[in-house]
């Protein structure tokens, strides 16, 4: 259960580092709804068994947590603004 919903979160992270620099930014400024939306759309996919339904949550949970360090650390990007984080990217 925990190694399945690990590795549903990893699939997500994975598309996040895909993402181009300035796209990734722009998308931590909506940490929320991109945590709403991966852990419902996680929670639709696996639905029906209680294994699924905690791999979903541990899923939603992992990347909750990963957004908000990211948004964090990195910063965010609003409109044409930069609001860096700990690390500065150049953008």
């Amino acid at each position: 259960m925990l190694i399945t919903g690990f590795t549903i979160f990893l699939g997500v992270a994975l598309l996040l580092v895909k993402l181009q620099r300035r796209t990734m930014l722009r998308v931590l400024k909506h940490d929320l709804k991109l945590d709403l939306a991966v852990t419902a759309l996680v929670l639709l996919i696996h639905w029906g068994t209680f294994s699924g339904v905690m791999a979903a949550t541990v899923a939603g949970l992992l990347t909750n947590i990963t957004t908000s360090g990211l948004k964090r650390l990195f910063g965010y990007i609003d409109g044409d603004n930069y609001y860096p984080g700990k690390i500065r990217l150049d953008v």
